[in-house]
């Protein structure tokens, strides 16, 4: 039996026990799940192993690599810069980066951009897969490319561009990368155990993943899915895991516990706020969750609701049974997620990974399970 440590009050027994089911009947490795209501973790249940060899507890200052789950966060930061009336969702983005306003991208807006509209899904043409690791050379690319489907026509998910969109119309209004002003406005000052771009003191806590034993099932190939997915440049490669961690890919590479994450989207479920520290407004909440586009996606197969960067719970319902949830996961099986009407938030990370795109099976029990215990 698998050794689960942790905070679980009585009334939420049976999320321990689909905790443990996870490990004894679904061969998970290492894994966390909290579950905050009005913003305070009511459940942080974690076991199994830090490391392939099992030789590492999986315990609470264990990092765990986010992957796409990383984007609930960007979304969050460019919230804010709406929020403060420094950006505005249907503003075009070349507005505040002009290169971007190449080959037909003039009209784009940021909401569009967000919400995975813009026809940038990834490369088409050969690339060095290095090239993911400098900013400023993959923006400029981005910022050169002629979209790969017809802008608004479709969602079709940017698996890793999306971070580069939302990161550098970030930057181009806060001057700071998003990565930095994350640490500085919210980790640091509210304690929370969360990167985008994990200095080198911290490589250590990190949990050692293990990779899916298949591919994901993405449904009908096309130009916007082999792009996002399927090209050998796809996602970043030829640097080490160290330099991986270290730079920021605001789409793909953060890292944080379950707890700090629950705790992060607790704000989102709860009006704004974190101990008493005010993040975002009910209105900018509401701005950035509403939805955008709805619809079979190019790329994932799964008809989607996209927000500003946030997926939204139905049609799917990943996130408990309530319609005006949000959040996003992760490649492998993390996620994160609010819920303003039930006003909870939750998070799930692990690092065995699973072959779901979103949905992922181990995570849906669980907050099925929390739900079911409130």
């Amino acid at each position: 039996m698998t050794e689960i440590t942790g905070l679980c009050p009585d009334r939420f027994a049976r999320v321990r026990e689909v905790f443990a089911a996870n490990f004894e009947n679904n061969g998970e490795l290492g894994a966390r799940f909290s579950f905050a209501i009005d913003g305070e973790i009511v459940v942080d249940l974690m076991g199994g192993f830090a490391d392939r060899k099992r030789e590492v507890a999986f315990g609470p200052d264990t990092l765990t690599a986010l992957f796409s789950t990383t984007k609930a966060v960007a979304a969050l930061m460019v919230a804010r810069l709406v929020d403060e009336g420094r950006l505005a969702y249907d503003q075009p983005v070349a507005d505040v980066w002009p290169e971007f306003a190449q080959n037909g991208k003039a009209a784009v807006t940021v909401e569009q951009a967000l919400s995975h509209q813009a026809g940038l899904s990834g490369f088409s043409d050969e690339t060095d897969p290095a090239l993911w690791f400098d900013w400023d050379a993959t923006c400029a690319k981005l910022a050169a490319m002629a979209p790969l489907f017809p802008i608004g026509s479709a969602s079709g998910y940017h698996p890793v561009t999306y971070g580069y969109l939302a990161g550098e119309i970030f930057r181009r209004v806060d001057g700071r990368t998003m990565g930095t002003a994350l640490r500085e406005d919210i980790a640091q000052p509210l304690g929370l155990d969360l990167w985008i771009g994990l200095p080198d003191s911290e490589h250590g806590r990190v949990s050692e993943l293990m990779r899916p034993s298949a591919l994901p099932s993405f449904g009908a190939i096309n130009p916007a899915l082999e792009a996002a997915f399927l090209k050998p440049w796809s996602s970043p490669g030829g640097r080490s895991s160290a330099e991986w961690r270290r730079v920021e890919i605001p789409s793909a590479n953060g890292h944080a516990t379950a707890a700090a994450l629950a705790r992060l989207m607790g704000a989102l479920a709860t009006g704004g706020s974190l101990d008493g520290r005010s993040l975002i407004t009910p209105a900018g909440i509401k701005a950035a969750t509403a939805q955008r586009i709805v619809g079979p996606d190019l790329v994932l197969p799964y008809v989607i609701s996209w927000g500003a960067g946030f997926m939204r719970n139905a049609p799917n319902f990943f996130y408990g049974p309530t319609a005006e949830a949000f959040g996003h996961s992760g490649w492998g099986g993390s996620c994160a997620f609010a819920d303003p009407t039930r006003g909870v938030s939750g998070a799930y990370v692990m690092n065995k990974q699973g072959t779901a795109l979103i949905g992922d099976p181990r995570a849906v029990r669980l907050i099925e399970a929390a739900y079911a215990s409130l």
